[in-house]
């Protein structure tokens, strides 16, 4: 039993940072719709920022998280106007290929400053351990770090994304961006605040992570990026039905409107139809009635020639 309470411990500690981890992808994935490959690797450059700051600058363990965060958030910022903003209209594959290079570009930069390729670090929190169980089960302190700080920034983005002001711009621009632009809302600076965000959760999720690991290397995020990543995309099937059945919806829509179109083209050609066919007729009664006056004009024409030939008759006999 004893085994069992510390193995789910560990698990949900280490679920707790993909799940930060994770949050990262669905944000920006649900409002940009780009799948943004890199965030394992900024994971990775908040991992070695922090580590930095305490190892050679001295600082404490909190404001070298706060540094991480900064130059991450800066970083996020940086990569979605350089290589994501350019292909909001762009394929898909292209946004791929690019996330892939930004990645490839973000471990090859760590190699070539210097950092080494495995390196054993302290742990970030080292702090007491709480004992249970007469001795049996002990969790670390980092574990209880990891775990809380997954709940707080749970409930920070539910309440961000649910009763402030961007929060709502952000949730606006994730179901429509034409109709949130036409609203007034800046989709443009929305997104790069999404990447900012999620920036900023990666560098948390670098200093958990390493927590958890103690061995930091320009590899260090891309294992744990593709793992969240599947989390995310597991989060996202329900996503993916809503979209089918909005999908559905809309088809069906589009159904209905071809065919009350086609209905209303063919009342259209039946009221022509009706109006042309009652001009027709107006048109051959009126020629009809044209035709009888000329035959009586004739008539009445003839009478009176032959009228006047008898009268004429009439006088040369006389």
């Amino acid at each position: 039993m004893t085994l069992f309470l510390s193995y789910l411990i560990n698990g949900i500690s280490l679920g707790s940072v993909y799940a930060i981890i994770a949050l990262g992808y669905t944000m920006v994935y649900g409002i940009a719709k780009m799948l943004n490959f890199a965030h394992g690797d900024v994971i990775m450059v908040g991992a070695y920022v922090s580590f930095c700051a305490m190892q050679y600058l001295g600082l404490p363990k909190l404001v070298s998280v706060v540094l991480a965060m900064a130059v991450c958030t800066a970083l996020g910022i940086v990569i979605e106007g350089l290589a994501y903003k350019p292909l909001r209209k762009a394929p898909s594959l292209a946004v791929l290929i690019t996330a892939i290079g930004v990645s490839y570009f973000l471990q090859n930069s760590a190699l070539l400053s210097g950092a080494p390729r495995r390196r054993a670090i302290p742990p970030s929190f080292s702090l007491g351990s709480l004992t249970l169980m007469d001795g049996q089960l002990v969790i670390s302190g980092g574990t209880i770090v990891t775990v809380l700080a997954n709940i707080v920034i749970m409930a920070a983005l539910t309440a961000f994304t649910g009763r402030t002001k961007f929060g709502k711009a952000m949730r606006a621009v994730s179901e429509d961006k034409g109709a949130a632009e036409l609203m007034g809302i800046n989709v443009n600076m929305t997104i790069s605040m999404t990447f900012a965000i999620g920036s900023a959760l990666a560098a948390i999720a670098g200093v958990l992570l390493c927590s958890a690991y103690p061995t930091l290397q320009p590899t260090t995020g891309s294992m744990p990026g593709i793992k969240a990543f599947t989390a995310a995309g597991l989060l996202a099937v329900d996503d993916s039905d809503t979209a089918f059945q909005k999908a559905v919806e809309e088809a069906a829509r589009k159904m209905v409107e071809e065919q009350a179109k086609a209905e209303a083209e063919t009342a259209e050609d039946k009221v022509e139809k009706t109006a042309a066919d009652k001009v027709a007729e107006d048109t051959a009664a009126k020629a009809k009635a044209e035709a009888a006056a000329a035959r009586a004009r004739a008539r009445a024409k003839a009478k009176a020639e032959a009228a006047n030939k008898t009268e004429n008759i009439s006088t040369e006999s006389e």
